[in-house]
């Protein structure tokens, strides 16, 4: 539903994004993670066509977004970090003229603006004007009108900053509940709404994909086996390749260095019932390579992101 496929994005001679590739499916939450500075907005921009790619392909429900942008533009809905509402009109009114200019037909556009005011919950406030409402409510709005054209995908850039808790427990409540008629990709660097939200992470780091897998294969926390860490000697290329392909490994990824020790600790995920600690053991010595550790391990999702950031910076 989501693709980019080799992007690079330059900004002069500064390049923001390096030969970036993912995909998302139909009907998935996905986490799109960084720190701040990492590439998420300028990635989102792409694939709404507000930025073209320097080099590389993306794609939107089926649509190259470079020779095809208004088809995209059907089928998607943007949050960004901070919404542009026009706090001079009532709810409603701005609804109407959203649904308008999103080209919503006619016949169609009242009985819109009365879902999305229910999905969004701020039919209580449709008479009042956007800029007396709460922050809240304000966010509530900015997604209504990111829906109202009924798009395929949905594009949300730190759609909680700015929020107080329980707010953020209402518009997190929200996205879950949008799950499955839309594809949703969220962009923070706040971990707990992954966590809350998700099912699948995709991590970025200065420009690059640093990870990328399901929320329960990168922490090792729901019915995938058990996670073990190898910390390991020896050439990491041919062994990490050997390891994704031993019986009952679902996934290789590096965690870093250890401070003092010339090794590398790799993070190995289990299918569900597997026992793989002496298969590792196995694959690691028929390797050629030094086992100098070997112990299972649940991660929490900022233990993932704080190695895996570590790790390429």
């Amino acid at each position: 539903m989501i693709e980019l496929q080799g992007v690079n994005k330059f900004f002069g001679s500064f390049h923001v994004l390096k030969d970036i590739s993912f995909k998302v499916n139909k009907g998935e939450i996905v986490g799109f993670l960084g720190p701040n500075g990492a590439g998420k907005t300028t990635s989102l921009r792409i694939l709404n066509g507000f930025l073209p790619a320097t080099t590389g392909r993306a794609v939107v429900a089926g649509y190259d977004i470079s020779s095809q942008a208004m088809e995209v533009k059907r089928r998607i809905g943007y949050l960004p970090e901070n919404v542009s509402l026009y706090k001079d009109m009532t709810v409603g009114e701005y609804l109407a003229f959203v649904a308008e200019a999103k080209r919503v037909p006619r016949r169609q556009r009242a009985e819109r603006v009365q879902r999305v005011s229910r999905q969004c919950a701020v039919e209580k406030v449709r008479n009042r004007l956007i800029g007396s409402l709460s922050k809240g409510y304000q966010q509530r709005v900015g997604l209504a009108q990111a829906i109202i054209n009924d798009p395929q995908v949905l594009l949300m850039d730190e759609p909680t900053t700015g929020l107080d808790p329980a707010q953020i427990v209402e518009i997190r409540e929200l996205i879950k509940s949008l799950a499955g008629e839309h594809t949703i990709m969220l962009s923070t660097h706040i971990l707990p709404e992954v966590s809350a939200v998700c099912n699948r992470v995709i991590i970025i780091n200065e420009g690059r994909i640093a990870a990328e897998d399901s929320l329960e294969n990168l922490t090792g926390s729901s019915g995938k086996g058990a996670t073990v860490i190898a910390r390991v000697q020896g050439e990491l290329k041919d062994l990490k390749e050997k390891l994704s392909r031993t019986p009952g490994v679902v996934s290789v990824r590096e965690a870093g260095q250890p401070a003092g020790e010339e090794a590398i600790d790799l993070i190995v995920a289990a299918e569900s019932g597997s026992d793989i600690r002496r298969a590792v053991a196995e694959t690691v010595v028929g390797a050629g390579c030094g086992l100098l550790e070997l112990r299972p391990v649940r991660l929490s999702l900022e233990e993932i992101f704080m190695q895996t950031i570590t790790k390429q910076g």
